[in-house]
């Protein structure tokens, strides 16, 4: 079923009200999955650009890394090269109570290394065959597997990247590789197709979002995840803090003269 998409680009102040809603929602399921000791993978996956970093970003900002870990993996090393294609992503693979966040994942395979010629047409053609059946057995071990792909268009895409390119906050985020997809923007939709066709399973379907306004994507997101995950509100006993005790009392910013701090340049 094909998304609706909105004429108008959300609002911040309407975002900000309906993301804090939604945060709350995730430190209710951060404490079900601690509490029901819940394996969660989640994958990001999408063109450059598409908003992967600033989802993420709004998906975590409000819980523990130590529940919701984000999986950012570089170039496979030399030894990395040597092993089985998919054996460093499954050593990221949550444990009980762990929300596993990847931002890219093994659909690296489908996608830039099969585009930019880094893996053989036999590779990708093998990896579109066993990784449903990877994914099955990793479902049918308990793992819940939410995959994500991010729609961006092609003009969104082409702003953002010239965006980008004049703001030096953002422009560590392009490399020669961006930019080299840039120009290959239907052979990354061939891919792309290719990719949703083989591995879009009953047992781990691929749900797409439409990312041209951020904030939308953002919400609509985080939505997902939650309904997708069903979970209850876990009643938490209210902390109350103690009294201060004073025994063994004394000046304790006396012995901080001595030390150097910061400038206080602001």
């Amino acid at each position: 079923m094909s998304a609706i998409v909105a004429t108008e680009r959300l609002k911040r102040k309407d975002y900000e009200k309906e993301l804090e809603k939604l945060q709350v929602g995730l430190c209710h399921l951060q404490e079900w999955v601690k509490a029901k000791n819940l394996k969660v993978i989640v994958i990001f996956e999408g063109r450059d650009a598409a908003g992967k970093g600033g989802a993420i970003k709004a998906l975590t900002e409000k819980v523990s890394p130590r529940v919701f870990r984000v999986c950012a993996l570089p170039a496979p090393s030399d030894r990395q090269k040597s092993q089985l294609f998919l054996q460093r992503y499954i050593e990221q693979f949550p444990a009980g109570g762990e929300i596993v966040i990847f931002d890219r994942s093994w659909y690296n395979r489908a996608g830039v290394e099969y585009v930019m010629g880094f893996c053989s047409p036999a590779e990708h053609k093998r990896f579109l065959e066993l990784c449903p059946l990877v994914e099955k057995f990793a479902v049918d071990a308990g793992i819940i597997l939410i995959k994500l792909w991010l729609e961006v268009g092609m003009e969104e895409q082409e702003q953002r990247f010239k965006a980008r390119i004049d703001d030096p906050l953002r422009q560590w985020k392009l490399s020669p590789m961006d930019t080299e997809s840039f120009d290959r923007w239907y052979d990354y939709s061939r891919a792309r197709d290719m990719m949703l066709s083989a591995t879009d399973t009953k047992h781990a379907p691929w749900r797409l979002v439409r990312s041209d306004d951020k904030r939308r994507a953002r919400l609509n997101i985080i939505w997902h995840i939650l309904k997708t995950i069903p979970y209850k509100k876990i009643a938490r006993k209210k902390i109350k803090l103690a009294k201060r005790s004073n025994k063994g009392r004394y000046n304790d910013q006396t012995s901080l003269r001595r030390m150097k701090f910061v400038e206080s340049r602001y």
